[in-house]
């Protein structure tokens, strides 16, 4: 699973598949990123759960957080704090564990996030490595993004939690957030009809 809850906000579902077609066709291909305290300003909260990951005791206070950044960290997985005696660690969150603090963003198999390289999908083998080779419907704003998301090599690490994912739906990892308004930008992407390709099965020198 994709240790975060859900869907970003502006995800939809890819169209469904005929059984004929490939299985590298017609994807959803959206984002998922680390959220950051300072980008966010809601009533605060107090948060508990674990001081490490795979603690015993799952009932620390680990802070008194913004609202919205612990949203943002409950839909993305992770979060880095910037505020308070844990500023600089990270607020770690999976549906089956709660939160915790790290030292690095994770998937939920532990493994540290790498911006323009990890990514979560459902159907595909933990390890995939694949690139996307056609970002098929966008908006025209978004073809550097396109460009930029096309000469990365991604590999599968998560997958989603029951319900948000579904078939053919791709959620690639970007790193922190660099503004308030970051989901909004044009440098965050929603593909629609995109088609992906393992990297395993390209030719040679490929």
């Amino acid at each position: 699973m994709r240790l975060g809850v859900g869907l970003l906000a502006v995800s939809v579902l890819a169209a469904g598949c005929d059984a004929g077609e490939s299985k590298w066709s017609d994807w959803t291909v959206t984002a998922y990123y680390t959220a950051v305290e300072s980008y966010h300003d809601g009533p605060r909260e107090t948060v508990h759960g674990c001081i490490y990951l795979d603690c015993v005791d799952d009932d620390a206070q680990l802070g008194d957080l913004p609202s919205d950044f612990v949203d943002a960290v409950r839909d993305e997985g992770t979060g880095r704090i910037t505020s308070g005696s844990n500023a600089g660690a990270y607020l770690n969150w999976s549906y089956d564990s709660g939160f915790w603090l790290d030292s690095h963003p994770r998937d939920a198999a532990g493994e540290i996030l790498q911006p323009f390289r990890s990514a979560a999908a459902d159907g595909l083998e933990p390890g995939t490595r694949l690139r996307l080779t056609d970002c098929g419907i966008i908006d025209p704003e978004a073809t550097a993004t396109c460009t930029k998301f096309q000469a990365a090599e991604w590999s599968v690490g998560d997958e989603f939690i029951p319900g948000p994912g579904g078939p053919h739906h791709l959620d690639l990892y970007i790193g922190e957030e660099t503004s308030p308004d970051f989901p909004d930008s044009p440098d965050f992407p929603l593909f629609a009809g995109a088609a992906i390709e393992p990297i395993d099965d390209l030719p040679d020198g490929t």
